[in-house]
């Protein structure tokens, strides 16, 4: 017998086998999305652009240059 859906609070959950999930790269905390399609429900991970990544740049999370020490291959200055 296969997954089943559960109650989770208020809500409805389904358990992700950790083969699938280590398969398709997915850990607690994963963004996703979801979608319906016809009879079936599509999970995907979210996508973000760069104008939303960017859009969070704050002042308080900007940080400044970090030194990473002097030259060690053919690097140009």
């Amino acid at each position: 017998m296969g997954p089943r859906v559960q109650r989770w609070g208020n809500s409805l959950g389904i358990r992700i086998p950790r083969s699938l999930a280590r398969k398709l790269g997915l850990t607690e905390g994963t963004p996703v999305e979801l979608e319906v399609d016809n009879d079936r429900i599509v999970i995907c991970r979210k996508q973000y652009s760069l104008e939303e990544l960017l859009s969070r740049v704050t002042p308080e999370n900007l940080h400044g240059e970090t030194d990473t020490g002097l030259p060690v291959g053919g690097e140009e200055w």
